[in-house]
């Protein structure tokens, strides 16, 4: 019975792939990171931005900006400190014998 993947074989899009020889680590997982956080805010905040017009608020979008902020920060480190991983590097899925029967 296999209790899932390790820590060592969990990775989040702020780590990077450490076993994938072939990637520019540091600036690639950089990249995305900072692509999440920033489009989400911008997404988020345009959306509130539409609904302080619609509804003659103005305090929406600033809670978008923080929506899209905490989103984005999710959507980096989820895999990382997520449940079990489900899916590894190479696209494969790591299921128990109790899974797959």
């Amino acid at each position: 019975m296999s209790a899932g993947p390790g820590p060592e074989d969990r990775y989040s899009a702020a780590s990077g792939n450490p076993k994938n020889a072939n990637n520019n680590g540091g600036y690639n997982s950089g990249m995305i990171v900072f692509s999440y956080i920033i489009g989400g805010i911008v997404v988020w905040s345009l959306i509130g931005w539409v609904l302080d017009i619609l509804l003659r608020t103005h305090w929406i979008v600033l809670a978008g900006a923080f929506t899209g902020l905490a989103g984005g920060f999710y959507l980096s480190f989820a895999r990382r400190f997520g449940p079990t991983g489900s899916k590894k590097a190479d696209g494969n899925t790591k299921r128990s014998r109790r899974q797959r029967d």
